[in-house]
């Protein structure tokens, strides 16, 4: 593996329906792997509720967030984080105009997922207008959606 530079402005954006997911590095090597991705998110109704196989680390760099993480609400603002587990429910609700994050992800199969939603799921439309496509790209990347967070 090699010394990897991403300036401020660089990495592949992936529209999403709950915000513009930059990939920012996916690095593998023998001690594992793991994808960094920065999440610029307006205000809008929040995605599904979902369970990845991967776990993940939100680390929030401006705006306030609510993350819905296993049934439990977490009012994070600048500077805080939550970690969430694989396997375990969650989806998080912009509080204000907008908010932009850094999203850690545990193995190499977030950018993946994130790109095949991208190209299958419009996302200048409600989730419940799409979810049909929805379900047939979680099904492909082994994530579940997960029943009602609040």
């Amino acid at each position: 593996m090699s010394t990897t530079y991403v300036r401020p402005d660089e990495g592949r954006h992936i529209p999403m329906i709950d915000g513009d997911h930059i990939a920012k590095a996916a690095v593998k090597d023998a001690q594992g792997a793991f994808e960094v991705f920065e999440v610029v998110a307006p205000a809008a109704p929040m995605a599904p509720p979902h369970v990845s196989p991967w776990s993940g680390v939100l680390y929030l760099l401006e705006g306030r967030v609510t993350a819905y993480v296993d049934g439990t609400a977490y009012h994070v603002e600048p500077h805080g984080m939550v970690v969430c587990p694989a396997g375990t429910p969650l989806t998080f609700e912009v509080v204000g105009d907008s908010t932009r994050f850094l999203a850690i992800t545990t193995g190499d199969g977030a950018g993946r997922f994130f790109a095949d939603f991208a190209s299958s799921v419009p996302a200048d439309q409600p989730a419940a207008d799409s979810m049909a496509a929805i379900m047939s790209v979680t099904e492909r990347h082994g994530v579940a959606l997960a029943g009602p967070t609040h």
